[in-house]
């Protein structure tokens, strides 16, 4: 691997704990595969290194943006991961709320329906101590 990987690696591990949290990010690293690696690697160099990583957005508003879009890709799987991240980069309930509803209109009810559910059950979950 060049240096330019290695750098936006360290680049897209620092800002994905940023966004998702040390927690989130060591579970990832710790399941692992050899299977997985390749992906993971790509998802820390290219999403977090390159596109988060981007001066064009803040985190915040690349954060509402995500949240669109994962409710419009129906991506439940990730809704909550992101909710989580929002709220971490600064944005409110209301605003997610508002982001949720929002997309509603564009992406249809039932997508929107889910990512209310999920984003609750983010609201719902005990802080940790």
């Amino acid at each position: 691997m060049n240096e330019s990987d290695d750098d936006r690696r360290a680049t897209g591990m620092s800002v994905r704990r940023a966004v998702l949290g040390d927690a989130h990010v060591d579970r990832a690293v710790a399941a692992t595969t050899e299977f997985t690696a390749p992906f993971q690697d790509l998802i820390t160099r290219y999403a977090w290194g390159d596109v988060w990583a981007r001066d064009g957005l803040d985190r915040r508003t690349r954060s509402c943006i995500t949240l669109a879009v994962l409710t419009t890709l129906r991506a439940e799987g990730e809704i909550a991961m992101h909710v989580r991240g929002a709220l971490r980069n600064g944005v409110s309930r209301e605003e997610i709320s508002e982001i949720l509803l929002h997309t509603a209109v564009y992406a249809g009810a039932p997508a929107a329906n889910s990512a209310f559910a999920i984003a609750q059950s983010v609201f719902d979950e005990k802080p940790a101590t």
